[in-house]
């Protein structure tokens, strides 16, 4: 008897839809060969929040025995096969039920595979991806992020496309025959998914990686207290309230020094401090806090709180004061009001290089532009999915801020 497990790691609420129905087509496709299937997500990460990673997993087994021994466990310990729909995820992240960074292939077994939508070259992911110590696949299907199954587009065919990629992964568990009849009969009826399927099986990237390629950073972690060493009763130290910046003028909040927000970011506020009418709504309406009140009435965005979620783009009344920029775009979480307090015209110059000269705007976290993705998608599907017309994503989609 043998097993195949998988987990698809994606963004909260934007991509749960579109984790589910991948899942689900693995557990229809093992139905069609014979095998027994189950589709779960992850007990911890529930309730989800918009745009924190989130896990689900399929298990598909020989027989109902063998399913039943590998779902008497909390979640899976390894799988076969790591799911990624979302590649800024690869340098690692953070969920509220996990404890410090997470490698994305963690999980992926020796000779396992990880499976990610991007439009980057493997050797720019690999940048990112931790190093493992044994060697594994990294397999790449060429699309950008999607929130298929959200309201901003139905029908992208992330979720066929990945199905036909599997079979290629694993085709002793999951043959195309049957993913393809499962996309007909059990799931969509669509044929043009089903073609979607099969283009995506042959035009699947492959690349082996051995354990001296990769991101050598050690990920940041801590030790989780022990219960013989927590005090006695039933109080929780809570975070001190905060501190005033240099000179008495300006506050800083206190954060969770064990929780770091931006491993989870897309996105990040990049900030034209010229601009800023001193509003105040950013800092009060930022759900992480991550707002510092700067001596001079500014705000200043706390790169390690920071999520990305976009709630300062969208309430800040000052026009391209705050704008919402590719993460891809930074190498490092340094202020931004520091920066433009020591040089301004430096900074400027640097603003206009991340935000306006639209290289980086086009990642959207999913609020800014209704409209935006599904033109994209439609060209992308009307060119088969997968061809790339420049070499910087989004470039030709003429994006502006709304």
């Amino acid at each position: 008897m043998a097993h195949f497990t998988c987990e698809v790691v994606y963004r909260g609420i934007f991509q749960k839809n579109l984790a589910s129905r991948i899942c689900r087509g693995i557990v229809f496709s093992a139905r069609q060969a014979g095998r027994w299937g189950i589709a779960f997500g992850r007990y911890g990460d529930s309730p989800q929040r918009n745009g924190i990673p989130a896990k689900d997993f399929a298990i598909v087994a020989d027989s109902q025995e063998e399913l039943e021994q590998n779902m008497a466990r909390y979640e899976p310990q390894e799988v076969d096969v790591t799911i990624c729909v979302d590649d800024t995820l690869s340098k690692g992240l953070e969920s509220w039920a996990w404890y410090g960074l997470q490698p994305i292939n963690r999980l992926t077994l020796p000779g396992g595979t990880l499976l990610m939508t991007s439009l980057q070259p493997a050797e720019d992911l690999l940048k990112d991806i931790h190093k493992k110590e044994a060697p594994y696949t990294l397999a790449l299907l060429r699309a950008k992020a999607s929130f298929s199954g959200l309201w901003v587009y139905r029908e992208d065919h992330t979720e066929a496309r990945i199905l036909g990629a599997l079979a290629r992964i694993k085709p002793d568990f999951l043959s195309l025959d049957a993913v393809c009849q499962a996309i007909k009969d059990a799931e969509w009826g669509s044929e043009v998914k089903v073609a979607s399927a099969r283009k995506a099986h042959g035009r699947l990237e492959t690349r082996p990686v051995n354990s001296t390629e990769g991101n050598a950073e050690t990920p940041f972690s801590f030790e989780k207290p022990k219960w013989w060493e927590m005090r006695e009763g039933v109080s929780i130290p809570a975070i001190p309230v905060g501190k005033p910046m240099e000179g008495g003028r300006g506050y800083v909040p206190e954060r969770n020094p064990y929780f770091k927000k931006f491993t989870s970011r897309t996105m990040r506020p990049v900030i034209d401090f010229d601009k800023c009418v001193k509003c105040t709504l950013c800092w009060l309406q930022c759900p992480d806090s991550c707002f510092d009140v700067t001596p001079d009435g500014l705000y200043d965005a706390d790169m390690e709180a920071c999520c990305g979620c976009g709630v300062c783009e969208a309430v800040c009344p000052a026009k391209e004061c705050i704008t919402m920029v590719n993460e891809a775009a930074f190498d490092d979480n340094a202020s931004q009001w520091e920066a433009w307090r020591k040089d301004k015209d430096r900074y400027r110059a640097w603003l206009t290089a991340k935000a306006r000269d639209g290289a980086h705007v086009a990642r959207s976290h999913g609020f800014r532009f209704r409209g935006q993705y599904e033109q994209e998608l439609k060209q992308d599907l009307d060119t088969g999915g997968i061809e790339i017309t420049t070499g910087i994503p989004g470039e030709n989609a003429g994006l502006k801020k709304a």
